[in-house]
């Protein structure tokens, strides 16, 4: 992407290019506001997502209340310099910099840490049952600094404390047993900060490799620097008064607005955005990979394909198709493998076992990850043991020398936290890097992509599980293994590292760099104390039974089914499991070596790995669209078309996000909410 040039209005954006090419410092007003906004964030999403059911204001990697909150305060901003001429409020980088702020937390207090945190630290308690067996086999194995050991407080937090509701929130807080919480938050606090430092230490040193090496596309950064840049040249009015911007953001408002208002008064007419397509397939022969086959229309996530690699955008929707083929194919041919084949796994929606592919192709594409940034990789250990100049460049927050001890020690301090509860040292090493390398790769699909809203197939541990078997664990292992996972490193819907990488990329030709990466660690500390605080509240104020929580409780439950199973009669995985693994390391290898050697490979190994995703199920459509539009225009209407067009496509992002917001503050004083984007 070279950049943006509407003849209709004059603007120019270079996205490619950091808002200011020579550099400038932001104030701590900027830091500020972003902090006080995220921290509002924190504070308000448990009762927004969980109490009023409203649409999420967190939700995927471009989340929908930073964004809103980006364009009204963009907006303001710009009247403002109107208004008062010569007064410099804020520049477009520096509200920049606020919003990236406000996404590095909007997940922590939901999917991303808080939404099941408490419940996993307290099912094995609540829900033990005589016939489950848990209190015989799991609770001599639970560590009683991870849980808290008090069944009051336990029963309170399912139950709500009495005459809760009729409390205001500071005397809910204060009645909260923080006494029976406090160990418990502390252990699992100092996880938590470890698993993010070493998090943002990895960003740091692989962001020059990302960045300038492979010159990666920021798709979901693409409409924010966009509105920054046209900020900062005092254009915005213009570039939001642009007829393809119009145009495009016309068709989500028109289109939520009546649908909106027919969720709300069911008289009005809809236009319908899910389409089940699956009825129209058969469900034996090539095609019973489609019978539950959904088409959702999604006008943001449409422009977000639109300005991806137009490479990426169709392997996407390839493979996703690829893929519901290849399991029809296998029931052509006679192989009807069951479900059992598959063993006990950990994986979100990992269901079959030709899924377990995706267990190869992740770890044959992490090490080709690997091979292209070995000359980095080389440097940054030169860096680190002096043997090259240590410096600091715009690609860095800090210093290579810096963040690679700083990785270091925070492994480090993760294995000692591991070994002080009773795993042993190599398991601790290789569950941690199977830890970050899967949410490395993700990080990659996420950025890369531009997909908003991301799943795993399998989770880090199953790799491990299949290499080594259960017993290579031994039983408490299993279970500190299957804990700490639910708590980081599986459900990656609203992942950390993807917005760090983002953040590094927003904040690359920024001077005054050591303020950034304060604020970010501060941010990141106060996310994490607001959200367990706010979460907490709820949880004492109204109880967690109703709070309706079904798919938090579900798959916490879930994982402790599988801990019981794999302690009380382990069993190793089928062969079909290693032959679909092979299978998929086979089938990555290469896409990776064809990707790499011929230019004109049109297939992205990325696209294999979301082809068994939750997220494809729902995104395919959206991806194939954009891709459609995209290679329409550039073949039938070249460069010149491309740069007009892309505008509508922003619109198309704008306007979904903007009527999202709408609903969203419509949500909080109704019983039900509108969603515009996906739960």
């Amino acid at each position: 992407m070279t950049g943006i040039e509407p003849q209709s209005t004059g603007v120019k954006f270079h996205l490619e290019d950091a808002p200011h090419a020579t550099g400038k410092g932001i104030r701590l007003r900027a830091i500020f506001l972003g902090m006080i906004l995220a921290m509002g964030l924190c504070a308000i999403t448990p009762f927004n997502n969980t109490y009023r059911h409203a649409t999420p204001l967190g939700g995927g990697h471009f989340p929908l209340a930073p964004f809103f909150i980006l364009v009204w305060l963009m907006i303001l901003v710009a009247l403002a310099r109107r208004i008062f001429k010569g007064r410099l409020w804020l520049t477009g980088n520096e509200v920049l910099v606020s919003w990236i702020l406000m996404v590095l937390v909007s997940g922590i207090a939901y999917t991303g840490l808080a939404r099941t945190f408490f419940i996993n630290l307290t099912a094995p308690y609540h829900f033990a049952t005589v016939e489950n067996r848990w209190q015989e086999v799991l609770h001599p194995l639970l560590p009683k600094a991870w849980y808290p050991q008090n069944p009051k407080a336990i029963m309170e937090l399912y139950n709500g404390l009495v005459g809760g509701r009729h409390l205001n929130w500071w005397d809910v807080i204060q009645q909260i047993p923080w006494r029976d919480w406090l160990l418990p938050l502390v252990v699992w606090g100092a996880f938590i900060l470890l698993s993010y430092m070493v998090m943002i230490c990895m960003i740091n040193l692989l962001s020059r490799q990302a960045i300038y090496n492979e010159r990666m596309n920021f798709p979901l950064l693409r409409v924010p620097m966009a509105m920054q840049e046209a900020l900062d040249n005092h254009e915005l009015f213009r570039f939001l008064g642009n007829r393809y911007v119009i145009a495009g953001l016309m068709i989500p408002v028109c289109l939520h607005l009546l649908n909106g208002l027919s969720f709300y008064f069911p008289s009005v007419p809809q236009i319908p955005t899910l389409i089940l397509a699956g009825p129209y397939f058969p469900r034996h022969g090539l095609f019973s990979g489609f019978v539950k086959l959904k088409i959702y229309i999604y006008p943001a996530f449409i422009g977000f394909a639109f300005l991806a690699s137009k490479q990426i955008s169709f392997s996407f929707w390839f493979f996703f198709i690829l893929g519901g083929l290849f399991i029809g194919l296998l029931g052509v041919l006679g192989y009807n493998i069951p479900a059992a084949a598959l063993g006990v796994t950990f994986g979100p929606t990992l269901s079959r076992p030709e899924e377990t592919q995706m267990i190869g192709a992740y770890g044959v594409f992490f090490l080709f990850l690997f091979w292209l940034a070995r000359h980095h990789l080389l440097n940054i250990v030169r860096q680190a043991f002096g043997f090259a100049k240590n410096e600091t460049t715009e690609a860095e927050w800090f210093s290579t020398r810096l963040s690679f001890w700083g990785f270091v020690l925070s492994a480090i301090g993760l294995i000692i936290w591991f070994l002080y509860f009773g795993l042993s040292v190599w398991v601790a090493f290789l569950l941690l890097g199977a830890f970050f390398m899967v949410t490395l790769v993700a990080s990659r699909v996420i950025c890369q992509g531009g997909v908003a809203y991301f799943t795993l197939t399998a989770a880090p541990i199953d790799g491990l599980l299949f290499l080594f078997g259960p017993r290579f664990f031994t039983h408490l292992g299993v279970l500190l293994a299957a804990v700490a996972q639910k708590v980081l490193f599986v459900d990656l819907r609203e992942s950390l590292m993807p917005s760090l990488l983002h953040a590094r990329k927003i904040t690359q030709k920024i001077t005054n760099r050591r303020l950034i990466i304060i604020s970010i660690m501060l941010t990141l500390v106060g996310g994490v104390v607001v959200s367990f605080i706010a979460m907490l509240a709820l949880c004492y104020k109204f109880g967690l039974r109703e709070l309706q929580l079904d798919w938090a409780i579900r798959t916490t439950t879930t994982v402790y089914d599988n801990i019981f199973t794999l302690v009380d009669t382990p069993v190793s995985p089928g062969n079909w499991v290693w032959v679909f693994s092979a299978m998929g390391a086979l089938v990555m290898l290469v896409l990776a070596v064809c990707y790499h050697r011929f230019y004109w490979w049109p297939l992205h190994p990325i696209g294999y790995l979301t082809a068994y995703s939750s997220a494809m199920r729902i995104l395919w459509f959206s991806f194939f669209t954009g891709w459609l539009c995209n290679a329409l225009c550039m073949r039938y209407g070249g460069v010149v078309l491309f740069k007009r067009l892309r505008y509508f496509f922003i619109g198309l992002i704008i306007g979904d996000f903007l009527m999202g917001g709408a609903w969203a503050m419509v949500g909080l004083f109704s019983d039900s909410s509108y969603l515009v984007l996906p739960d």
